[in-house]
């Protein structure tokens, strides 16, 4: 990246913008985000570790879009170990559907349906087999009691994987990873998408060997063809959990690389201290053989300083967060571009990448972060109000959706952390708050799921990446130019959502 004139103070997102450079990339599709950081996304954005963001069903739709996420520090193993399991059992292009017996009933579909962006139910029997679907409309003006199988309205289109040949539906955008041709996987995936598409439904289940093996929507085949998910070795979908630097390191990292855990966080909010040092040289005296994350910092020293002590990845940013009160308490912290451009180059000088972790509120935001050298931005907040999120959906008097959300170093995330503990500590520790313990992300109507957010974020950059002439996340971070604005600059840019 380089600059129309040399700043003269550190910045953040809104003091930055790009201006176009001649391009020889003639289509947004050309443009690839895959990642160099050793984790091997495939699009350069990872859900927080935050309890708020991230559970099970945030960590299995990011991954089969190439994403990934990172299951907070204080769940508990067992916990992690029944969620990594479930998730490598996940499939790479089908959706896990919601799934309820002929003789549940209709306030139990109600109350599952919105755990999934498309607000549908597949009704099976005890050997798979699917009877019908119930949608939300099928439950207007019935018995909230009532069977499922008693409003099941309409026989519902079922794919049948085998019947798509053996370019099938098994593939997508991890085709050539199985031998097959990306040509053949979007036969296959326009298959499907007619098939609804003549049956007037954007929803169907897919069947193999007669039993229910997933869901797919018209929107998922489309995007099965311009994602491409993150897989391991043996082709299942990846997850990272992280670990705090107190207490049994190495024992805790130890159990969750056996758990399948492909990536390790090591997380604090002040990473630049001797017991994150001491934390990464008992995870890396593992050979844990998966990349290792560290942070949080602001400063190229203490960037160059984990490296050196081991972390693949440096985690950068403090304060900068939706639900952190940091600065206002402390003073500390740093205006996130700034400290992204600093840290993203002391740490490839030494070997490493970092990731952007906060601050960002729009698409521009996360290219902004990318072309100052990150090699993927970590998002918390904005994934929150998200049907992914592991929170439960709530409505406000006005009708409108919303999840509650809450800051890691809040005193509800420290209580929650330190639940194990006896009352004493546990009510002493929630004194030292710094972060927000509630707060309402609603759901954007237009983009209620996850996904919706990751199409407008990746058209977004790819945009971006094609007005400064990148076919790839490294020809971005050396072909970006950009200018310092003012704050009117920054307003001029924003839409404006009525006449004036």
């Amino acid at each position: 990246m380089r600059f129309l004139s040399a700043p003269t103070t550190d910045l953040t997102y809104s003091d930055i913008f790009l201006v176009p450079s001649r391009s020889d990339v003639t289509s947004r599709l050309e443009v690839d985000l895959a990642t160099d950081d050793g984790t091997g996304s495939t699009i350069p954005l990872v859900a927080a570790n935050m309890t708020a963001v991230t559970g099970k069903r945030m960590a299995e739709t990011m991954a089969r879009r190439g994403g990934l996420a990172v299951l907070p520090q204080d769940v508990p193993l067992e916990v992690i170990r029944d969620v990594t399991a479930w998730i490598k059992t996940r499939h790479t292009v089908l959706e896990t559907p919601v799934t309820l017996s002929p003789a549940d009933t209709v306030i139990d579909a109600l109350h599952l349906m919105g755990k999934r962006p498309h607000g549908a139910v597949v009704v099976v029997d005890d050997a798979g087999t699917v009877s019908g679907v119930v949608r939300a409309a099928d439950c207007e003006g019935q018995d909230r009691f009532a069977s499922l199988a008693s409003v099941i309205r309409h026989e519902p289109l079922v794919l049948d994987a085998e019947g798509l040949d053996a370019d099938g539906l098994g593939t997508g955008a991890g085709a050539e990873s199985r031998g097959q041709s990306p040509g053949q996987s979007l036969r296959g995936l326009r298959r499907a998408f007619d098939a609804m598409d003549a049956a007037g439904t954007d929803y169907a289940p897919v069947r193999l060997n007669g039993t229910l093996a997933g869901v797919l929507t018209r929107r998922g085949a489309l995007r099965s063809t311009l994602y491409r998910p993150l897989l391991d070795q043996a082709g299942k979908l990846k997850v990272a959990a992280a670990v705090g630097i107190n207490g049994d390191v190495a024992g805790r990292a130890a159990e969750l690389l056996a758990a399948g855990v492909d990536v390790l966080v090591l997380d604090t909010a002040h990473g630049h201290q001797r017991k994150m040092f001491d934390a990464l040289a008992a995870v890396k005296g593992l050979n844990p053989g998966v990349p290792v994350v560290a942070g949080n910092v602001v400063t190229a020293e203490a960037t160059r300083e984990l490296i050196q002590a081991g972390a693949d990845i440096v985690k950068v940013g403090v304060g900068p967060g939706a639900m952190c009160t940091t600065r206002m308490m402390t003073a500390v912290g740093r205006p996130q571009f700034s400290a992204v451009l600093e840290c993203s180059a002391a740490a490839r000088a030494a070997g490493g990448r970092v990731w952007a972790d906060g601050g960002v509120r729009y698409p521009r935001d996360v290219a902004l972060a990318l072309a100052a050298g990150a090699s993927q931005v970590m998002i918390g907040s904005w994934f929150a109000g998200t049907h992914e999120s592991p929170g439960d959906l709530q409505l406000e008097a006005s009708g409108r959706q919303f999840k509650e959300s809450f800051g890691m170093a809040s005193a509800r995330a420290v209580q929650n952390r330190n639940q194990r503990e006896g009352a004493f500590e546990k009510d002493r520790k929630a004194l030292f708050e710094e972060g927000i313990s509630t707060s309402r992300m609603y759901l954007d109507p237009a983009r209620p799921g996850v996904e919706d957010l990751l199409d407008m974020i990746t058209a977004g950059l790819r945009s971006s990446m094609s007005y400064a002439g990148a076919a790839d996340l490294a020809a971005f971070r050396e072909r970006a130019v950009a200018g310092i604005q003012s704050a009117a600059g920054y307003e001029e840019g924003r839409p404006v959502p009525q006449s004036w």
